[in-house]
């Protein structure tokens, strides 16, 4: 019997093509893209310093990645770092040859964006020995091709991984997807997380 998930290979394989990158990872969402290179980079007890305005679940993969939020006013328009993490949040941006070298780049296909799968993310990286732990993190720990009776698990992880409808629909998408696309833009625009309870104790400042 032929595994349904070769498919998502494929998406990966199409997009990494053309982003421009050597790799990339199929997710859940670009929340869980960003919290999967998180926890692979080790932000734990580190200052992890976003725009104030962007959307809300980014901090939150942060925080629960063990990250020290800190939000600044940044501008930005279609991806920015999680500084000093080469970890990029580029859910408005997806266009042809888009890959920062060394770097980790997580998009959205969330429907309001570029690739309007509905639900869905991915990782572009140049890093082969990430694409080997992410793709166990998002998987339970799990192994591919080892049933899971038979695997260690290794450190354990999580149910990110991205299923076979969604990547056939990414693919079919892909297909009549132009080279050359304009970054999104977010209206209304977001609002300044320093305003939100729930972040109210992160270090602010304005540079």
């Amino acid at each position: 019997m032929r595994n349904p998930f070769e498919i998502v290979a494929w998406f990966e394989d199409a997009i990494a093509e053309y982003t421009g990158a050597p790799y990339a990872i199929a997710t859940t969402s670009c929340t869980e893209s960003i919290f999967l290179c998180c926890k692979y980079l080790n932000v734990q007890n580190c200052e992890v310093t976003i725009p104030n305005k962007t959307y809300l679940s980014v901090p939150q993969s942060i925080i629960q990645a063990g990250g020290i939020l800190k939000l600044q006013d940044l501008e930005w328009q279609g991806a920015y770092q999680l500084q000093p993490f080469p970890i990029y949040d580029s859910a408005k941006r997806l266009t042809s040859n888009m890959y920062i070298k060394n770097s980790y780049m997580c998009l959205s296909f969330h429907h309001k964006k570029h690739l309007k799968v509905g639900k869905g993310g991915m990782i572009l990286t140049d890093d082969k020995e990430a694409v080997k732990q992410i793709k166990k993190l998002r998987y339970e720990g799990r192994s591919a091709g080892i049933p899971y009776h038979e695997d260690q698990l290794g450190d354990g992880g999580w149910n990110m991984y991205m299923t076979p409808e969604q990547a056939a629909r990414g693919l079919t998408l892909l297909s009549d997807y132009p080279k050359n696309v304009e970054d999104l833009e977010e209206d209304p625009p977001y609002r300044s997380l320093s305003t939100f309870d729930l972040y109210e104790s992160s270090s602010f400042s304005r540079k």
